[in-house]
């Protein structure tokens, strides 16, 4: 007799939005420090950024970063032991993801509750990595000298920091991405706070 089980368990709606408002905080704080040394010919508007000043966009930074980081860290050991990211996540293969990828652009996409389809598998996969690179890269620009076995594997300090911004700029266009989504089906967005509807689990089976 197959299990019954929320759509979105309370782990994943908890670290969801933690995490939105972790981000936020991470964002604006760091548009704040990019500002004080650009890489590009460009700088954020005052008014996106966290902290006032270096200093307070430094420390606005770090605090938010021990916040995102256990809840990270929560979120992936809960999903590597409850079978989340197992049965969620995988498997997905470049037929399947192209496959969807067709039906999504031409409105032919079914949504299935408590089911991802290949193109959200990817995107999941890929934010998670994008992530971990964020992480990495980010350590390499906080402590240069102590980390400076990663700083080498980026290419130098000047490489990482372009890393940490275009994974920050992937990271972005995954949430652009995900508000678009949940404009278009409103009720993931119910789904997200209430847990939705119990479903029956099953094992998926994309090509």
């Amino acid at each position: 007799m197959p299990k019954k089980k929320r759509i979105h368990p309370w782990p994943v709606r908890l670290c969801h939005w933690i995490n939105l408002f972790a981000m936020i905080g991470m964002v604006m704080s760091g548009w704040g420090i990019y500002n004080a040394d650009p890489i590009f010919s460009f700088t954020f508007p005052q008014s996106t950024t966290l902290g006032g000043w270096l200093g307070g966009n430094i420390a606005w930074h770090l605090a938010v970063m021990w916040l995102m980081a256990a809840n990270a860290l929560f979120y992936v050991l809960w999903g590597l032991f409850s079978g989340h990211f197992r049965h969620d996540f995988f498997p997905f293969s470049p037929r399947s993801v192209w496959r969807d990828t067709v039906r999504a652009v031409t409105f032919r996409l079914p949504h299935k509750p408590g089911q991802y389809n290949a193109v959200q598998k990817l995107m999941y996969v890929g934010v998670l990595l994008l992530g971990l690179l964020l992480v990495l890269s980010g350590l390499s620009i906080w402590k240069p000298v102590q980390f400076s076995g990663l700083v080498w594997l980026f290419g130098g300090f000047d490489i990482a920091r372009y890393v940490h911004f275009f994974a920050m700029s992937g990271v972005m266009l995954f949430v652009v991405v995900h508000v678009v989504m949940v404009l278009l089906v409103p009720k993931t967005f119910v789904a997200m706070i209430t847990g939705g509807k119990k479903i029956s689990t099953q094992e998926n089976t994309d090509e």
